[in-house]
């Protein structure tokens, strides 16, 4: 399986602004049944692109401040960073193509 990181509110900050590649987000909650359906689309999506992009989940329910600066709402809600500022954001389950889609915006731009 592919390799994400999982993130708090004391570790997201840093993390996203301190990564070099860019980063898609997976804003997620256990009792959410569509999170769980985005999750194998989301480690798809980390196998596909290997090292070029970073992915991390972020439980809301656990990282409550990141998703209210974030203004998160609905869940899933799946965002690319890149140089600490979202350049890309999708809500509720997506196809592999359409998150595809988002991460080749970052990695072209």
């Amino acid at each position: 399986m592919a390799n994400m990181q999982e993130l708090s509110d004391a570790t997201f900050n840093d993390f996203v602004k301190n990564t070099d590649k860019p980063v898609l987000v997976d804003f997620w909650a256990p009792w959410c049944g569509p999170c769980r359906m985005v999750g194998p689309i989301v480690a798809a999506i980390a196998t596909r692109y290997g090292d070029k992009i970073v992915v991390a989940k972020v439980n809301v329910d656990e990282a409550g401040a990141v998703a209210t600066k974030l203004g998160i709402r609905s869940i899933p809600t799946l965002m690319v960073f890149k140089d600490g500022e979202v350049v890309a954001q999708e809500i509720g389950v997506q196809p592999e193509d359409s998150l595809a889609t988002m991460v080749e915006k970052a990695l072209a731009g």
